[in-house]
């Protein structure tokens, strides 16, 4: 027979027709049984619990083995959820006493017996969905329990709104389980805090993460812990607005599991009582503002398997801080401003076994950490920024089998590598940029992304390359002294999208790839390359970057017609000729940047690059384009508004290094990550003529504008001072003439200005900016310019803002009519005086 355990003598919702009947779900499809739907893990694990506790003799729930429970006799399941609706048990065999004996024996023996698991509550009491608020209505209600098991696959309790708790003004005992808080502020605690005789609040899990939860933390935390007996795991606090200080109450959260504090002005150290977590297992802690030294107290967190610390660091990391983590699976360790010194034994061996190693912007050299070669489950290492002076002992390369990431960025590692790199099947990123590797490139099969940039690789570029390194997905060999031919095996990656060959000593022809349809960037700048631009290249309907400067590629600019998906153009310093092509405006509308400086174009500046309105770099300088500037050019919308900045977190590094170079400020300047912000037209060093077009100064946004030695002739533009955002003027080596208007004193960001030879005249501003331009040169080539800092002083008494053209018209308008009239007081004597003479000689 079937016996029931005391505390579920009253479960109402199983039926026993002759030891058991069926259990069905009333608000669930009762047809459901036989689905093909795979089961609900938690409800497969509540019934081998419940067969468990059951005694069968015939074998009737043999089949209850496996994965998929919607497949076990007598299980029904919902088609679409894979949820358990229906357990029929019923026995088989009818029992009647007119039946024959061996069927009655039967029936006896297919009776289960046992106990009934509570386990089954999870299948018969899963409630889901919003908690109603009429519940607030039971005042005399001393003990509320929501829990309910977390479940993946479908929708949990949750609550929108708590303010109907303050209701049940006799509650004691408050347990929320795994409720989902939907909430965006913390009035939800507030009301909990107005209950005056609550002594326990089990909430396992608080996530308020991605909200606008603004206030103080400390505060916030100890209205928290005045909850009594509080048994939180989960506190997700990450991406809010919470400021002050990592509060002490928090240290009374003996039951957390997991703290998530990233991305809050929080401004403090992280206090000791950290190590009293003794139930941590993820702490994550992250901030800007964040300072002092770590605590050993971490190191007592025995049960910790990730930790991830990012801030302004300083002190000592030694082996007490490490002392018990022996679940350890991921290190993460970022110090912002590079004050955090790893201070560990040669021989030291760590208590764990990490997976991930993530330590950036810290000092862990000058000698590579041995203590790496005892982590033998390693899958992701980076050590960028540390310091590291040595070279990699020949152990790591055995190790790397395991690694799916290796980043050594930006130390100073020397040596050479092994002729073959190899990696764990499914490797993403080889990053050893910006070190001292030297001696030939070594091959790296089943990698991704590849990065040996910035180091003394030489010799040839490996002619099997593509071959060996067909996943390859991004390449960057640049800045090295790699020679020879570009090999034509790259034709044979598949997946290949950036290649960057640029500032090395590669020679001879550019091997085109007409069936390579994936390049989205090419960057060959600053070699030694020859011939001309195949029109192969725009088969490549993906191709976004085209960058070939710095070679001596020559022809006309006839194959790229078809280049539609271009968004930056890089010819420049090459020895192309003719005529800048009209369809570049037309066809490559995507245009953002296109440089097409020190080359042999002539002619004029084509009016269809006016319908490039995306485009913010705009380079022609030196050339030998004549005419003049298209007014049109006042069209390019996209120098008249700013786009957002979004700094890059440190430890950041860009797929692809988008580097070039200007000449700003009197000097070539290289820029790199921030190329969407920089906003420049250079077309000097030409032939242009004509006047300034006064639509130029339509650009609000312009950075660097620089006309400087051309044959342009009249004024500087009047309205010049709608250019606030200027930062560097070059009007040099021009034939301009009149007044500095005083609008240019509203460009206060100008810090570098260039009007050396032309005629222009009058007095020199000396207020704003123009204080700080104390370099006489500026201004040198300007016979009739006076004041400060050139030796000539103005013969007038100074005016800071000299006449506008508009004051000396009115002044030359208003002689004119002063002699006007004299001359009209004068006609009358006159006419008289004549014609008395005329009488007089007459008489």
């Amino acid at each position: 027979m079937v016996s029931f355990p005391s505390p579920f003598r009253i479960l109402t919702l199983v039926q026993l027709f002759f030891g058991f009947t069926s259990l069905q779900a009333s608000l669930l499809d009762p047809n459901s049984s036989n689905s093909s739907a795979t089961c609900n893990e938690i409800e497969r694990k509540a019934l081998l619990r419940f067969k468990a506790g059951l005694k069968d003799h015939s074998g009737r729930l043999s089949s209850w083995f496996g994965k998929d429970c919607c497949t076990w006799s007598g299980v029904g399941c919902n088609k679409l959820t894979g949820h358990v609706t229906k357990l029929d048990l019923r026995n088989p065999y009818d029992h009647s006493y007119q039946q024959s004996a061996s069927v009655v024996v039967a029936f006896e023996l297919a009776r289960l017996s046992g106990k009934i698991n509570p386990s089954l509550l999870v299948l018969s009491a899963s409630f889901v969905g919003l908690v109603p608020h009429q519940l607030g209505n039971s005042s005399n209600l001393k003990c509320l329990d929501l829990y309910s098991e977390p479940l993946k696959d479908s929708q949990n309790i949750w609550v929108s709104d708590l303010s109907w708790i303050i209701g049940f003004s006799s509650l004691k005992y408050l347990n929320l389980g795994y409720v989902e808080l939907s909430l965006a502020s913390t009035s939800w605690l507030l009301a909990i805090n107005m209950l005056p005789y609550i002594k326990e609040l089990h909430l396992p899990t608080l996530d308020l993460s991605s909200n606008e939860v603004s206030g103080e933390l400390d505060k916030f935390v100890s209205s928290l812990s005045k909850c009594g007996n509080i048994s939180l795991e989960m506190l997700h606090l990450w991406s809010n607005n919470l400021s002050s200080q990592i509060p002490t109450p928090l240290g009374h959260f003996k039951n957390l599991k997991s703290l998530r504090l990233l991305d809050n002005p929080i401004s403090s150290s992280i206090p000791a009582f950290i190590g009293n977590l003794s139930c941590i297992e993820e702490l994550y802690i992250n901030n800007g503002k964040l300072n002092g030294a770590i605590p050993e107290s971490i190191g007592q967190l025995k049960y910790l398997v990730e930790i991830y610390l990012e801030g302004n660091w300083n002190g000592v990391i030694s082996e007490a801080h490490f002392l018990h983590l022996k679940n350890l699976k991921t290190l993460y360790l970022l110090s912002r401003n590079k004050s955090l010194t790893f201070d560990v034994r040669r021989d030291w061996v760590p208590p764990f076994n990490l997976e991930l190693i993530f330590i950036n912007y810290c000092e862990i050299g000058p000698n590579f950490p041995t203590w790496v070669k005892t982590q033998r489950k390693l899958r992701f290492l980076s050590l960028e920024e540390v310091e590291i002076l040595d070279r990699i002992p020949d152990w790591f390369w055995e190790q790397t089998l395991q690694l799916r990431n290796l980043r050594l960025y930006n130390n100073k590692v020397r040596g050479r590598l092994p002729k073959s790199l190899k990696f764990a099947p499914g490797a993403f990123t080889v990053n050893l940029s910006s070190n001292l590797f030297e001696g030939p490139l070594p091959l790296c099969s089943s990698i991704r992304i590849l990065s040996l940039r910035n180091n003394s690789f030489s010799g040839p570029i490996p002619e099997n390359i593509g071959q060996k390194m067909w996943m390859v997905e991004y390449l960057d060999l640049s800045k090295n002294f790699l020679s020879g031919t570009i090999p034509s095996s790259i034709g044979k990656f598949k997946k290949l999208q950036v290649m960057y060959l640029s500032n090395n000593l590669l020679s001879e022809k550019i091997p085109w790839w007409k069936h390579l349809t994936t390049f989205r960037v090419l960057d060959f700048s600053k070699n030694n390359l020859s011939g001309n631009i195949s029109s192969s290249i725009c088969s490549q309907l993906r191709l976004h970057i085209l960058k070939l400067s710095g070679n001596n590629l020559s022809g006309k600019l006839t194959t790229l017609q078809n280049c539609s998906g271009l968004s930056e153009l890089d010819l420049g310093n090459n020895q192309f000729y003719g005529r800048i092509p009209k369809w570049i405006g037309a066809r490559l509308s995507s245009l953002s940047i296109l440089s097409l400086r020190g080359n042999l174009f002539n002619g004029n500046i084509p009016q269809n690059l006016c319908h490039l309105f995306d485009l913010h770099i705009l380079e022609l300088r030196h050339n030998n384009l004549s005419r003049q500037i298209p007014p049109c050019l006042g069209n390019l919308s996209r120098l008249s508004y700013l786009v957002p900045y979004s700094p890059q977190a440190p430890g950041y590094h860009p797929v692809y290094w988008n580097e070039m170079e200007f000449n700003v400020k009197g000097r070539i300047l290289e820029f790199s990550l921030i190329l969407d912000l920089v906003n420049i037209i250079d077309l000097s060093k030409n032939n242009l003529q004509g006047e300034i077009p006064r639509e130029i100064t339509n650009f609000s946004t312009l950075d660097t504008l620089n006309l400087s030695w051309n044959q342009l002739t009249g004024n500087i533009p009047e309205k010049i001072g709608n250019m606030q955002c200027l930062e560097t003027l070059d009007l040099s080596g021009n034939y301009l003439f009149g007044p500095i208007f005083s609008s240019m004193l509203d460009i206060t960001s100008l810090n570098h200005l260039n009007l050396s030879y032309n005629d222009l005249s009058g007095s020199i501003p000396s207020t704003n900016q123009f204080q700080t331009f104390n370099d006489p040169s500026i201004y040198e080539g300007n016979p009739k310019l006076c004041g400060y800092p050139l030796p000539i002083i103005c013969s007038t008494p100074k005016n800071d803002q000299p006449k506008s053209q508009k004051d000396e018209s009115k002044a030359k308008y208003m002689a004119e009519v002063l002699w006007f009239y004299f001359y009209l007081g004068m006609a009358p004597g006159f006419f008289l005086g004549f014609w008395a003479v005329l009488f007089f000689f007459h008489r």
